[in-house]
């Protein structure tokens, strides 16, 4: 990690972090298959997240000037969530993420959160190893969900059991 940055995030960041939650939607997109996933802009979804947490709530991870990682940090009470946490994919595999998730980790800290929790979607098995390996492997919360509305046949995999039952991701 050549001289990475984690400093808190100025205005001046917005486009960079847009773009950088447009490649985290697009990679959703691929593991799901799903090209609609994010709408047509999916960068501006940053400004809904950025208007939620607020400023004072998310760092960015900055190399040669470039931003190039972001992360927020969701806090009710005693209980915070790190979301999202992206690195550039010209940049990962270099420690960045780590180090944005342990600056999560210490901010949580000082502010006396008791929990500290992370949502990475089902696919998503290089963010749920990443997470494991740092150490989250205590499961608070499971999502479950009834499709209302028909995908298109092979949209979801099998294979995951729980507690004896089998589940679609």
């Amino acid at each position: 990690m050549r001289d990475v940055m984690i400093r808190p995030y100025h205005p001046s960041d917005l486009e960079p972090c847009r773009a950088l939650w447009a490649e985290l939607t697009l990679h959703h997109r691929k593991i799901y298959n799903d090209s609609t996933i994010g709408g047509d802009a999916p960068g501006f979804f940053f400004d809904r997240h950025l208007a939620r947490v607020g400023p004072g709530r998310i760092w960015v991870a900055e190399q040669e000037g470039k931003v190039i990682g972001l992360v927020g940090l969701i806090v009710n009470d005693q209980e915070a969530e790190v979301e999202p946490i992206v690195v550039a994919s010209t940049h990962r595999h270099q420690g960045i993420g780590r180090a944005l998730l342990g600056r999560m980790i210490e901010e949580a800290g000082k502010l006396g959160v008791r929990y500290l929790g992370v949502r990475p979607v089902a696919r998503n098995v290089d963010a749920i190893a990443f997470f494991h390996d740092a150490g989250f492997r205590t499961l608070g919360h499971i999502e479950l969900f009834i499709e209302l509305t028909p995908s298109a046949p092979g949209a979801w995999k099998s294979g995951l059991e729980l507690f004896g039952h089998a589940f679609g991701y």
